[in-house]
């Protein structure tokens, strides 16, 4: 009876079990009352995206962040694009994106391009989006068009290769005159209940008409 269920167990298994020994002692077997197995996760489980330049991971707090800033006209959409168009292009375990401002400016023009009369971002626009996102601490440039992001707020790699990169970074900042205010250790921008420039600056396009105040 025991060996038959071991048989069983095995061939339901996929595998052979091995033949158990019954005891020799003359007093019967232990009958068995139950049996419970228990399954782990594949590890050969992968994700599923889109697209052909694999994924990053992105904070959830900072990527409801960007949400409410755009709402509230905390950041311009250039800045956004920018960033995003940035991060996406990460080379995988670095932190780091290989871009020059004209390639950035090209490459978020890549679908309008296509577009007849299409309102396009210029590359000044794109500049002054680059200062900003150093200004608010989710980039860095660091030399021959290089771009480094802030990692605790995306990046695209393991975990080991994260804290690889943010012990790069605290070395890179040892010497600044306040660490804890320094690259990537401050997030901005502080929210603003008012901002001039809500558009994208593109090429072309018209401002909006100033809203007339009502005297009657």
């Amino acid at each position: 009876m025991y060996d038959n269920i071991l048989d069983l167990l095995g061939e339901q298994l996929g595998e052979k079990a091995e033949q158990a020994v019954a005891p020799r002692s003359g007093r019967p077997g232990r009958k068995i009352k139950s049996v419970h197995f228990e399954y782990g996760d594949d590890p050969r489980a992968v994700h599923d995206f889109a697209g052909g330049s694999g994924y990053s991971l992105a904070s959830n707090w900072f990527t409801r962040l960007l949400a409410q800033l755009s709402v509230a006209n905390s950041i311009t959409k250039s800045q956004l694009c920018v960033f995003l168009f940035v991060a996406s292009g990460q080379t995988p375990g670095t932190g780091l994106a290989q871009f020059t401002q004209q390639e950035i400016t090209d490459g978020l023009n890549e679908l309008a391009a296509k577009k007849d009369n299409a309102k396009m971002i210029t590359r000044p626009t794109v500049n002054r989006a680059v200062k900003a996102l150093c200004e608010y601490q989710w980039i860095e440039t660091v030399g021959n068009g290089r771009i480094r992001l802030n990692v605790s707020l995306w990046f695209q790699g393991t975990s080991d290769a994260q804290h690889s990169v943010l012990a790069q970074i605290t070395e890179d900042h040892k010497n600044d005159a306040d660490p804890d205010s320094s690259f990537p250790n401050r997030i901005g921008p502080e929210l603003v209940h008012h901002q001039e420039e809500l558009d994208l600056n593109l090429e072309g396009e018209a401002s909006a008409p100033a809203r007339k105040e009502r005297t009657g």
